[in-house]
């Protein structure tokens, strides 16, 4: 009986070895390190909930969270939408489907870095791809990544307050790369669940007299609602999270035009690798991790409530 005990938790401990020293004990540590004052000399004293004190105090903190906030409420329904309609073109039955596959799933594979330099190129403002689609439609060319304006304010064309401005075109413009970058993943996700999804359903509604839509709003959207409800999840952490195309296409520090794509990790690596503020960085990782679970509880708590489980 014993060596039954002993058995798993051997087979275990490897893993629980590596999870502890490289991932939990750096947790620990960092949580640790928001309550000294830590900086590039070393420790420098206890200063207690002085750091967390400072950030809710710190003007940039609260905008580079609107920023992350904006950035993921645009990339997370466009990226579902997208994916979803090219999964269900996928999914009837077109040939070569092997091929296009591949095609959609290259940019997931490819490395971010590369992705954000060809797409700062593509939104370049006198060589750049898309103004010269615009010119040839004659219509005003852009600053994408230089354009501070919110894109509420320059659809509608007048100044609105800060909280309606919406994300400025620069973070907007980075949200659409994020989007086709991560369509791939997505659309393999929704194809394996459309996949899932009985035939019989499809015919029941054939012989009710349903259309194309009303299958598709009555049959596929509730039944693949298991599938969205875990890609919505993991594409709003995901997108929370974001920092290498916030860097790459419009750092360095503060963050593109005035700062309007400096979201929170970008910042947290501002404050604690490039300032040394290494205590303080702690904090806003702490805090925004926080933030992030209570977004990831409220979502499963409101979302799986409308989760149709085929039984």
């Amino acid at each position: 009986m014993k060596n039954r005990i002993w058995y798993p938790i051997l087979l275990l401990l490897p893993a629980l070895v590596i999870l502890g020293t490289f991932k939990f004990y750096p947790i620990l540590s960092a949580f640790r390190l928001s309550f000294y004052d830590w900086g590039i000399s070393g420790e420098k004293g206890f200063v207690g909930l002085e750091n967390f004190r400072a950030l809710f105090q710190d003007p940039f903190f609260w905008q580079s969270l609107l920023n992350t906030l904006w950035y993921t409420v645009f990339t997370v329904p466009l990226s579902i939408a997208f994916s979803l309609f090219v999964a269900a073109l996928l999914n009837r039955g077109i040939k070569a489907l092997g091929l296009y596959r591949t095609i959609y799933f290259l940019p997931v594979v490819t490395s971010i870095v590369a992705v954000s330099v060809v797409w700062k190129w593509l939104y370049d403002p006198q060589r750049g791809l898309f103004n010269y689609l615009l010119m040839l439609l004659h219509l005003h060319p852009l600053q994408w990544l230089e354009e501070p304006r919110g894109v509420f304010e320059l659809l509608l064309g007048r100044s609105l307050p800060t909280a309606l401005k919406g994300p400025s075109l620069a973070l907007f413009s980075i949200s659409l790369m994020s989007v086709w970058k991560s369509m791939g993943y997505n659309i393999v996700i929704f194809l394996a669940g459309l996949k899932n999804i009985p035939q019989v359903y499809y015919e029941a509604a054939r012989i009710d007299g349903a259309g194309p839509w009303q299958t598709f709003r009555n049959v596929t959207v509730p039944l693949l609602s298991p599938t969205t409800f875990y890609v919505t999840i993991m594409t709003t952490i995901v997108s929370l999270q974001v920092f290498a195309p916030i860097w790459t296409m419009t750092g360095p520090p503060p963050g593109g035009p005035l700062g309007t794509t400096s979201v929170v990790i970008y910042y947290l690596y501002q404050k604690g690798f490039e300032e040394y503020q290494v205590g303080y960085g702690s904090a806003i990782a702490f805090v925004f991790f926080l933030i992030i679970l209570a977004i990831t509880v409220l979502q499963k708590t409101v979302l799986e409530k409308r989760v149709y489980y085929e039984v």
